[in-house]
């Protein structure tokens, strides 16, 4: 039997898909375009599912290899560990497509490329970087692994997300993230361009939130950057449930038709809406084509699309020889997550305490000290090699988690735990005892010790049943209230309920906070004594803190605090009084501070996976050198971090490229067992690239691992620069005495920022610093050096409102529902400010403005409340996307000035000044 072209994998790729789409009707090209794609039987065609979890391992489908948290992988500094830690993940992702096809599909839904503009985000752990550069590179190291090397050929789909500009939880799908445009064309987009231009990246999620007020899922981005950056087609598929959210929360379309219409039009492919209940999004689509809102020719698109993805992935060619299943969890990806473990860690402090020698006795203390950790998108633990274990190999170890041993007793009389895991009582006997786990933030949990498994709400009654805090609704933690007389009531952080006693002294959930049981607690053993005593008896004592990946930071849940948790805190405190050989390993996944002495050595890393603890005792030990870096700032407090919701890093002083406070520990930093010595930077110009080469020597007695960072910074701008951005790394093993070269090349087109004035990026004509060290605040050399660019001339117009330079009491907001951006004032006397506007012979101008209430705006010279005006506009009463053009006159002001432009009302919305139009 002839087979169809669609079939032929000599054809070219493009001509295949002609084929196949000029094969299906209507109704089946409409089928695709859902998360659950439907099978075409007459032609062959299987069914087909975009989405699986692959971001730091094989996620929600079973044991596989556990590798470092994405933040952890990118403190390596190493792209080649990124992208091998990328290719084994893939490889477990097609074992398990081939075991199971319809649950494991090859559209895998990572990496994370939003930059990490602020450490609160529920989801830092996810991410890479604050720094965008860094983000992309090894965002594309990842997605290169993921895809595998094979020319033409996909192992699996890599999908980048989220775009764009997605860095809270905090109601995350109605908030709108306001971008300039200098902060989207140089901190958001680059992020995404590696990924996405090297081909590595196949496909992107837009993400939940809205971007400049329209709906991130309805971006005129998508078509007009991402796709014109691939060299391919690019998949777009949406976030779970967000299509219904365009005409549900967000309000932004009366009817789904419309909604996925638009969406279709704005480049979504793939509708993950309903699980794997279709008909209801396939029925919207159906409606939009019947009211001639969208048109078969955009369905073909979507459709080429996805095709394209199903091409490359080899499901229409010959069956190849695939990957054994024996690969899941196979030795050589057991050591390959040893390996990303031990180079993630990062050493923030040593005063000689480390490396460790010898067989010391060590107390490993701390609520971490014995467990392993998965996060949302971790797969399933194998196995777990935790501190203490791996510490244990090496040495003798003592061990005690130091938490609080209590009791609680209510009026009714002491309350216990069901031996066999049920309710929780009041009234009993004898009183059971609890360990009091403490996640900060006010977050507790409560394990029985009678049972061994913690405290949680099943339909509303306390029971002692689960190994601990679990699931998309973490149903395992409490707040304490207090309460007269010494006591306290506890509230379910989950449902908010309070926990009460039933005639039966069964504890249940009310929802009077007057109804709550008042519970004396006793504290019948103490953790902070225990911990103490078993740290004054050990040669070292290792103190294992940090944070719970499902408490108090997550999805859907942004953090309040960067703060350790009191009692994790108070821990360390007197085991550092008990014992001065003391060393705190913190694991998190995000930057923690913490109070209380020094203490002599300190490390980091975020959740290592399941190789964690055989990795912390070899860099304890010294068997490797620390190698890992800081891929964020380590701010002294949450209070040197603008609003959370506050996108516009260059006007807030945010990350490390704009921050001008003295961080707890910098963007960069990371110590080793030995010391470096920087010397020889040379610099020059020349062909378009800037080249810059240093020497670094290892000038202590240990082998060690150096990553040598180089940084530029513009010394002279019409705009505000950063006051350093990273420009490249090398990472260097040298031994005792050994000198190496390490040399950049940058192109002079990198040094570019956006200009507002033309709308492009430009490379202005300045002089440059470039600066080699090892971190952002530790430069060890700099030279000068200039290039020959543009000198960016005054602006005449017309002037886009949203492309300003300065601003006050001023939201972002759509133009229009398909693309356009426009400035809506918060305030009266909010302003915008466009700096250098030519206004010799203007005598009139434009505007073309709007607003609920209608107003009026002024025009300034010099000043926003005192320069001379120069011209007032009547503002209209206008719908939301309707804008009238206003003239008015203007007075006398030949020259260059700066202008600003006043609201005089609130609610006023701007699109553009037309200067010299309208006479």
């Amino acid at each position: 039997m002839h087979e169809p072209p669609f079939r032929d994998p000599s054809a070219p790729l493009t001509d295949r898909i002609d084929d196949l789409v000029r094969r299906l009707t209507l109704a089946e090209k409409v089928g695709l375009l859902h998360q659950y794609q439907a099978p075409v039987e007459r032609l062959g065609l299987g069914p087909f599912r975009t989405g699986t979890e692959a971001l730091h391992g094989l996620a929600w489908l079973g044991p596989a290899t556990v590798f470092p948290q994405a933040v952890g992988l990118a403190s390596t500094w190493d792209l080649d560990l990124v992208r091998r830690v990328g290719e084994a993940t893939g490889e477990e992702v097609v074992a398990f497509h081939r075991k199971d096809p319809a649950g494991a599909g090859l559209n895998v839904w990572a990496p994370v490329v939003n930059p990490l503009r602020d450490p609160r985000w529920g989801r830092n752990e996810e991410g890479y970087s604050e720094d965008p550069w860094l983000t992309g590179v090894m965002g594309a190291a990842y997605a290169h692994g993921l895809r595998g090397s094979a020319p033409g050929r996909l192992r699996t789909a890599p999908t980048l997300k989220h775009f764009l500009a997605y860095n809270n939880e905090t109601d995350r799908c109605t908030t709108s993230s306001g971008l300039p445009p200098r902060v989207l064309h140089e901190y958001e987009l680059p992020a995404f361009r590696p990924a996405v231009e090297q081909g590595a990246a196949v496909a992107v999620m837009p993400s939940y939130n809205l971007v400049n007020g329209r709906p991130a899922h309805l971006s005129p981005l998508v078509n007009e950057v991402l796709r014109a950056w691939a060299p391919d087609d690019l998949l777009v598929v949406s976030d779970a449930y967000a299509p219904g959210n365009l005409t549900g929360i967000q309000g932004f379309h009366d009817t789904p038709a419309e909604a996925y219409a638009h969406a279709v039009k704005a480049g979504l492919d793939s509708f993950t809406q309903d699980d794997d209940r279709p008909e209801t999004t396939l029925g919207h689509l159906r409606d939009a084509l019947d009211q001639g809102l969208l048109a078969e020719s955009d369905v073909d698109t979507a459709v080429r699309h996805v095709l394209s993805i199903r091409f490359r992935l080899g499901e229409f060619d010959p069956a190849t020889p695939g990957i054994a299943d024996g690969v899941v969890n196979c030795p050589e990806h057991q050591a390959l997550a040893r390996e990303a473990a031990r180079r993630s860690i990062v050493l923030l402090r040593n005063d000689g305490l480390l490396p460790l020698s010898g067989r010391p006795r060590i107390a490993v203390i701390g609520q971490l000290g014995d467990t392993l950790m998965e996060d949302w998108y971790s797969g399933t633990l194998p196995y777990s090699v935790t501190a203490r274990a791996g510490l244990a190999e090496r040495a003798e170890t003592v061990f005690c988690e130091a938490v609080d041993r209590v009791t609680f007793t209510a009026e009714a009389g002491p309350v216990s735990a069901d031996p066999g895991g049920g309710p929780l009582s009041a009234g009993a006997a004898e009183a059971g005892a609890f360990d009091l786990f403490d996640w900060g933030g006010g977050a507790y949990a409560l394990r029985s010790v009678t049972t061994g498994r913690y405290v949680s709400v099943d339909a509303g009654t306390l029971v002692n049943d689960q190994p601990g805090p679990n699931g998309w609704e973490v149903r395992e933690t409490f707040r304490m209230e207090e309460r007269p007389r010494g006591t306290l009531a506890l509230r379910h952080i989950s449902t908010g309920g309070y926990v009460g006693a039933a005639g039966d002294g069964v504890l249940r959930l009310v929802d009077d906070a007057d109804q709550a049981v008042w519970l004396a607690m006793d504290v019948v053993r103490s953790g902070v004594e225990q911990a103490a005593a078993l740290a004054a008896a050990a040669d070292v004592a290792v103190v294992v803190v940090g944070d719970h990946p499902l408490v108090n930071g997550r999805e859907t849940e942004d953090r309040l605090t960067l703060a350790l948790a009191p009692a994790q805190n108070a821990v360390l405190t007197a085991v550092r009084a008990a014992n001065p050989r003391t060393v705190m390993v913190i694991t998190s996944g995000y930057p923690l501070t913490w109070t209380g002495d020094e203490v002599p050595a300190v490390l980091w890393s975020a959740h290592g996976g399941q190789e964690y603890g055989h990795a912390l005792a070899e860099v304890l030990f010294g068997d490797a050198d620390p190698e890992g870096r800081l891929t964020q700032t380590w701010y002294r407090s949450e209070q040197e971090l603008p609003d959370l919701l506050d996108y516009d890093i260059i006007a807030s002083d945010a990350t490390y490229l704009y921050f001008r406070g003295v961080p707890l520990h910098p963007f960069g930093h990371g110590l080793s067992y030995t010391t470096f010595d920087y010397a020889d930077l040379r610099v020059s110009v020349g062909d378009g690239t800037v080249t810059a080469r240093a020497t670094v020597t290892n000038t202590g007695d240990r082998p060690g691992v150096e990553v040598v960072q180089f940084y530029t910074r513009q010394q002279r701008s019409r705009v505000k620069q950063p006051l350093r951005r990273l420009r490249g790394f090398e990472k260097v093993r040298l031994e005792p005495g050994e000198s190496r070269a390490v040399t950049l090349a940058l192109p002079v087109a990198e040094l570019a920022f956006w200009d507002v004035t033309r709308g492009r990026p430009v490379v202005e004509r300045a002089p440059h610093q470039l600066m080699v060290g090892r971190s952002a605040a530790d430069l060890r050399l700099s030279a000068r050096f200039e290039v020959d660019g543009e000198v960016i001339p005054p602006q005449r117009g017309p002037l886009r409102a949203a492309a300003h330079d300065e601003y006050d009491a001023i939201t972002f907001v759509a133009e229009t529902r398909q693309d356009g951006d426009a400035v809506r004032a918060d305030a009266e006397g909010a302003w915008i400010l466009f700096r250098q506007v030519d206004l010799t012979g203007v005598r009139s101008c434009v505007a073309t403005a709007g607003g609920a209430e209608g107003g009026v705006i002024t025009l300034r010279r010099d000043d926003p409340l005192y320069g001379p005006e120069l011209a007032a506009f009547p503002v209209p009463r206008t719908d939301r996307y309707d804008h009238h053009a206003v003239t008015s006159s203007l007075a006398p002001a030949d020259g260059v000035h700066d202008l600003y432009v006043v609201f005089e009302n609130d609610g006023v919305r701007l699109v553009r000044l037309d200067l010299g139009a309208g006479a």
